[in-house]
């Protein structure tokens, strides 16, 4: 009931009621952030780990029972070494560990619950999550639809239009464009701008030294750009900012660097061959019995499944 009040307060509230509601989930955060709960460590009947998956379904679970999606997809990630970013940039993510086989392994069977449930989930060898998203909200949006992004990454926030919603779910409250503006300083629109001029540590992506996310947020509020920062250089030493003639300095020096970073923080929402229709479809009951086996699941928990 918390939730929903947040999402309600979050929401612009000139929009209407009956706006059907397309819900998009960055599927892997939920899975990490489950990886790392290993007290006590749960098995499968193969004795292998699965606490990412038991608290992935524990999120999943909680989000179909509370909000009663009629129209939801899940973008997974996977190993991307021939991606379009790390084409651009090799050093794209270097800085992140493969993932070990248990954790694949945990993948595997997240992704093989939700198609047993009838839910759309999608990965691609070689574009991201957020990518899958992103042609996801161009290919759902309309009028008569507010799309939702359930993640804990605000790249992702780019991709709101004025009656969508940015939600790191069970963590915060709900964000429409107006609040993304409210806590990260920019508008969705700017926020592949800011990280190109700040950086991104996740992701490995160099930013101007010295210029963190509040001035590259003050940057993008006085020139709206990166294109119109750009070409209004000599503008910048004439800010009201601490040091804004070296600042001008370190934009002048760093603009190759911005503008290809710019490339690996927009998000391509262009993919190909990814699934149209995100309508619930019925349930693989042979299938989600097994997989309730397979973890261990007691006969309770599986009606539970079966019934959401």
């Amino acid at each position: 009931m918390l939730n929903l009040l947040r999402l309600y307060l979050s929401m612009p509230h000139s929009l209407p009621a009956s706006l059907e509601r397309i819900w998009l989930v960055d599927a892997s955060i939920f899975v990490f952030r489950a990886w790392f709960i290993r007290n006590p460590l749960p098995k499968d009947t193969s004795g292998h780990p699965v606490n990412a998956v038991h608290g992935f379904l524990r999120f999943v679970y909680h989000l179909l029972q509370e909000q009663k999606p009629q129209h939801i997809g899940f973008a997974f990630d996977t190993s991307l070494q021939n991606s379009e970013r790390k084409a651009i940039y090799p050093a794209y993510k270097a800085n992140r560990s493969p993932a070990p086989e248990e954790l694949k392994y945990q993948f595997k069977l997240c992704r093989e619950f939700l198609e047993a449930l009838g839910i759309i989930q999608a990965a691609s060898t070689t574009h991201e999550a957020d990518d899958l998203i992103g042609t996801w909200a161009v290919q759902q949006r309309s009028p008569e639809r507010q799309i939702i992004i359930i993640s804990g990454d605000k790249d992702l926030a780019q991709l709101l239009q004025q009656q969508d919603i940015w939600w790191d779910y069970n963590r915060r409250g709900a964000l429409s464009a107006g609040g993304v503006k409210d806590s990260f300083g920019v508008w969705p629109e700017q926020i592949a701008d800011q990280l190109a001029i700040a950086g991104d540590k996740a992701d490995n992506i160099p930013g101007v030294p010295g210029v963190g996310m509040s001035t590259a947020a003050k940057l993008l509020k006085r020139f709206g750009s990166v294109d119109t920062m750009l070409v209004n250089l000599e503008q910048i030493g004439s800010m009201q900012v601490l040091g804004a003639k070296r600042l001008q300095q370190l934009i002048t020096q760093h603009q190759a660097s911005i503008c290809l970073a710019r490339q690996l923080t927009t998000i391509n929402c262009q993919v190909p061959d990814v699934p149209f229709d995100l309508s619930r479809q019925a349930k693989d009951f042979v299938r989600l019995q097994e997989l309730a086996t397979l973890l261990k699941f007691s006969q309770e928990q599986y009606e539970l499944w079966a019934k959401v």
